[in-house]
Formats: structure tokens, C-alpha cells, sequence
């Protein structure tokens, strides 16, 4: 079958859409107006049963190519609910007036067929059918909401990149043994990796002479510091070699910094990074008085050779920092302004665009926030006085839809105020939120409470994580629990308890918790039982 439209069958708009399509399709490939009623009547009728007590609903328009003589419009339906059974008495009618319809199993999945002959298959040439696909590409919105929900399809998509381009940048920051940071024309730090950091035992902000002077050896500091001009004034690359300070030694590093080229061929960074060779270094000084060391002077060229690898791989680092994340996040914001074009102000509360846009805010700081994330400390002069009634108010917003569809019962008792990051504990209490609405099979309750007791059994024996020293604040739900068992891995990375297809996730929600809890000096486990729900217990630091 070549595919022409697909709908996402959630509402009523949606049913509209899927009538209208399917009797625009009948339509364009030359069926009757009898035929197109009774096609597209019958679409509707199992469409209706979908929306009504379906699940993961999908409706694909195509044309089918039995043969070059023998064509047919179809209409595929995947629901995961058993639809018939639900409501026989529509497919009963749908039947009658399609006359041919199909119903069956696979994959987890109950489908749908129903099908219309085309009458004139001659006319339908490969070209005509690429003509119906961009006629529904194209095709101008039903109303405001139709064209949210494309622009929704759209967000999502590029949030999906989004979220791939940045575990690979991860994963590629965290595994290149070297001190990397990213600086633009004014000497700011853009971005430092962890290494920077923990090497230089600080947080470098600008990278100008003044601040080199402070782990630069005095007599390499000219050197680097005119190359570093000369590399801003002519847009070209610098490599040298310096000595860094390393405690209270000095350690050769060979340092090259390279400009970051955007699509436009601008330029609005550099990488600078470091690589340590005080081995090779001392080799070298070695072989001047010793021939039997040449041995090792080839070897030294082997890891030479190495070396240049590694500067083709920061360099293709250079390019997922500059486009693989900023390129895409910069769509998202432009398709949110002209979606927002469109709408009066009534409308955009209608459709939720405002929190549609905070949310596209808050992405965008996460986004910031998580990349950063292996360079934050944590040192006191970073943290804020941060209340945590705004943050779980912020977090509950965020889930509000959520919320208002499961009709959960969310209960908030008063918390204190703790030095932090607001955005990392915002991301820390919607993770546990979301999943104490995603884990149940019920309706979710869920209290948030601050307290000075807790149970032996999470596994803290320390008796100086009392109520004096920290805050402990408990997140109880009623959802489906867990064995205890599984407390030694449930924060580690990717772990998942759960198959795909029973709850959704994927598996670093806890881990990326425990490591906003520890960044803020503080423990986190948890307490459960299947089928009892389970209470999160967060200690945080007062101050």
C-alpha cells in the first residue's frame, strides 16, 4: 500500500479529519458521490469507536496496487484495544454500507481494513498518487487546532533529534580524555567538560591572559596568549605546546584551538583543548642523551599519529556543540513564534499556547542545564536560595494536563527553602511526580510532604543524616510498587523494570535524580512493596 495521510485518532477534531480525508481521497480518484459517502461514513464509524474506547489509535488513507488493472483505496486502523468486541454493533454497520472490511490481530495490535475498489484504476498513475500525498502535505488547516497539532507533530520530531544529538554529545564529552572548553569573540567560557574543571580545581569564565596567568607557566604565557589573538584575528587555527599547573607542578600539554563554523559559515566560537604530553615530552628530553631509547621514540610517533586522530574526532565534537544542538532548538523556538502569529490571545488560551511556549522555555534551559552538566560543581557561591513550594508549583504546571486526564489527587504540604539549582531540583521533583502518575493502574494520588522521620529500611544507617542537619521531604504514591529488590540498580542508567509497551520511559529518569540529589550534597532512595505504591525520601542539606 503507498501511504497517503495518517491521523492520530484522540478527539473529535480527529474524527472530522478522518471523514473529510478519506472522502477527499475517494473523491480525487474518481469514485461517485454514493461511494464516497459509504466509504468515508464507514471510516468514521469504526473512527468513532477508536476515539470513544481505543488506545494508541492510528488511522492510515492509502491506495493499494493489486495489480495495474486493479486498485482500491484502503483504510487501515491499529488500535490496541479489541475494537469489535466493543462496539460490534458499529462494525456491524460499517460492514453494511462498506461491503468489505476486515478485521484481525497482529503484533499487539487489533487492525482494521476497509476498502473501495477504484473504478477507472487506469487513471490512477503512479504520478496521480503523488499528487494526492503532497495535496495532503500541503494542505491549508481545517482550524487553529488542526494547524497546533501539525506544528505539535512537528515540535515533537525535532525534540527527538534534539534528545539524540544530545546523548551523543554526552557520550562524546564524557569519554575524550582531554580539557575542552568552547570561548566566543569576548573571551567568555561558553562550555568547559569536567575534566577543565576538576584539572584547574576552579571554574574557568574567561579565557584572556589575566585568567591564564593562573595555571600558564609564566614563560609560555605570551606565546599562547598572541596565538590566541592571532587565531581570533585571522579566523584561523592555533596549535602549541604550554605547561599547565597541576597542583604546585607544572605538566606539558599540547594545546590547539580551532574555530566553530555555523551553517552560514560564520564564525561565533573557538575550541580550545588540551592534550596532556608531558610523557612524550620527557621522552624526548630522554633520547638526547640516550641512543637506546629510540625504541620508544618510534612508539612516541605511533602515539603521535594517534594524537592526530583524536584532533579529527574534537573536531567533529566542534560541529555536534555548534549544530546538532543549537540548530535544532533554535526551530523549535521559531515554530512556536509563528504558530503563535496565528492566534488572537483567546485562542492561545484556548490551545494552552502559553504553556506551550514556558514549556518550550524550560526545554530550552534543561537543554542548557544537562549539556552543562558534567562542568557544575558544587560549591556554595553557585547555589541560590531556591523555595520549594515554586519549584513543585512550576513542576505540577508542567504536568497539568497529565494530571487533569488521570484526575489525580496531588496533595502538597508546605516545604522549605534550600540552596540549589532551581532548574536541576524542577527537573528532580517532575521526574518523581511524573512517574508516580505514569506507574499506576488507578487513580494516582500523590502526597509531597516534608518530615523529620524515616524508616530503617531505605538503607541509611548514617545518624548524621538526621532532621537537625537536612531537610527530608517524602514523595508517597499509590501506584503499582516495587520489590525491594531491585533498590542496588533502580538508579543506575537505562534500567527499566517495565517492558516498552506497558510504561513508557527510557530508564534515566531516577539516575539523572540521584545525580541532581548528590550534586546538592544530599542522598535519595526509596521504600516500596507491589501493589502498595512507593514513598521517595530526598535529603537535602539545610543551611
Amino acid at each position: 500500500m503507498k501511504e497517503i495521510v495518517k491521523i492520530n485518532l484522540d478527539n473529535e477534531m480527529d474524527l472530522i479529519l478522518a471523514h473529510k480525508r478519506s472522502m477527499k481521497i475517494a473523491e480525487m480518484c474518481g469514485m461517485p458521490s454514493s461511494a464516497q459517502t459509504r466509504f468515508s461514513t464507514a471510516v468514521s464509524e469504526v473512527a468513532r469507536c477508536s476515539i470513544a474506547n481505543g488506545k494508541n489509535s492510528v488511522l492510515v488513507l492509502g491506495i493499494n496496487i493489486i495489480r495495474a488493472n486493479q486498485k482500491e483505496i484502503l483504510a487501515i486502523l491499529t488500535d490496541a484495544v479489541d475494537l469489535q468486541k466493543c462496539s460490534p454493533e458499529a462494525f456491524k454497520y460499517a460492514a453494511k454500507i462498506s461491503g468489505n472490511i476486515e478485521y484481525s490481530y497482529s503484533g499487539n495490535q487489533f487492525i482494521t481494513k476497509l476498502s473501495q475498489p477504484v473504478l477507472a484504476p487506469g487513471l490512477l498513475s503512479d504520478v496521480k498518487i503523488k499528487s494526492l500525498v503532497d495535496y495532503f502535505k500541503y494542505e491549508p488547516p481545517l482550524s487553529p487546532y488542526d494547524e497546533i497539532r501539525k506544528k505539535n507533530i512537528e515540535l515533537i520530531a525535532l525534540s527527538e533529534k534534539l534528545g539524540e544529538s544530545e546523548n551523543r554529545y554526552r557520550q562524546l564529552a564524557n569519554t575524550i580524555p582531554v580539557l575542552i572548553c568552547i570561548v566566543n569573540e569576548r573571551n567568555n567560557v561558553l562550555l568547559a567538560n569536567e575534566s577543565l574543571n576538576d584539572y584547574l580545581q576552579t571554574t574557568l569564565t574567561v579565557f584572556d591572559k589575566k585568567n591564564m596567568s593562573a595555571f600558564v607557566h609564566p614563560d609560555d604565557l605570551d606565546t599562547i596568549s598572541e596565538g590566541w589573538n592571532k587565531a581570533k584575528k585571522s579566523r584561523s587555527d592555533f596549535i602549541g605546546e604550554t605547561r599547565i599547573k597541576k597542583g604546585t607542578e607544572y605538566v606539558w600539554h599540547l594545546i590547539s584551538i580551532i574555530p566553530n563554523k555555523s551553517e552560514d559559515d560564520t564564525f561565533n566560537s573557538w575550541l580550545v583543548y588540551f592534550v596532556d604530553i608531558n610523557a612524550q615530552k620527557k621522552v624526548v628530553e630522554a633520547l638526547k642523551d640516550n641512543s637506546e631509547l629510540k625504541e620508544i621514540q618510534r612508539e612516541l610517533e605511533t602515539a603521535n599519529s594517534k594524537l592526530v586522530f583524536k584532533n579529527k574526532e574534537l573536531q567533529q565534537f566542534a560541529f555536534v556543540a555548534s549544530h546538532d544542538l543549537q540548530e535544532p532548538l533554535r526551530k523549535i523556538m521559531i515554530m512556536l513564534s509563528r504558530a503563535g502569529n496565528h492566534l488572537s490571545e483567546e485562542q492561545k488560551k484556548e490551545y494552552y499556547f502559553d504553556k506551550i511556549t514556558l514549556a518550550a522555555g524550560r526545554l530550552s534551559n534543561l537543554i542548557s542545564d544537562v549539556l552543562n552538566y558534567s562542568r557544575i560543581d558544587n560549591r556554595v557561591s553557585q547555589f541560590t536560595e531556591v523555595n520549594l513550594n515554586d519549584i513543585i508549583e512550576e513542576a505540577l504546571g508542567d504536568l497539568s494536563m497529565v494530571i487533569e486526564e488521570k484526575n489525580a489527587q496531588i496533595q502538597v504540604n508546605s516545604l522549605p527553602q534550600v540552596l540549589g539549582l532551581d532548574t536541576q531540583l524542577r527537573q528532580l521533583f517532575y521526574n518523581l511526580i511524573s512517574n508516580a502518575l505514569k506507574f499506576t493502574t488507578t487513580e494516582p494520588s500523590v502526597i509531597i510532604s516534608l518530615t523529620d522521620k524515616y524508616p530503617d529500611t531505605i538503607g541509611f544507617t548514617d545518624k548524621t543524616l538526621s532532621p537537625e542537619k537536612f531537610h527530608i521531604i517524602s514523595i508517597t504514591d499509590n501506584g503499582i510498587g516495587m520489590d525491594s529488590q531491585y533498590s542496588g540498580r533502580i538508579f543506575d542508567m537505562f534500567q527499566r523494570l517495565h517492558e516498552r509497551d506497558q510504561f513508557g520511559g527510557n530508564g534515566i529518569g531516577l539516575a539523572l535524580c540521584r545525580r541532581i540529589v548528590e550534586n546538592h550534597n544530599g542522598f535519595i532512595n526509596f521504600t516500596s512493596q507491589p501493589d502498595q505504591g512507593t514513598t521517595f525520601w530526598i535529603f537535602l542539606p539545610k543551611h
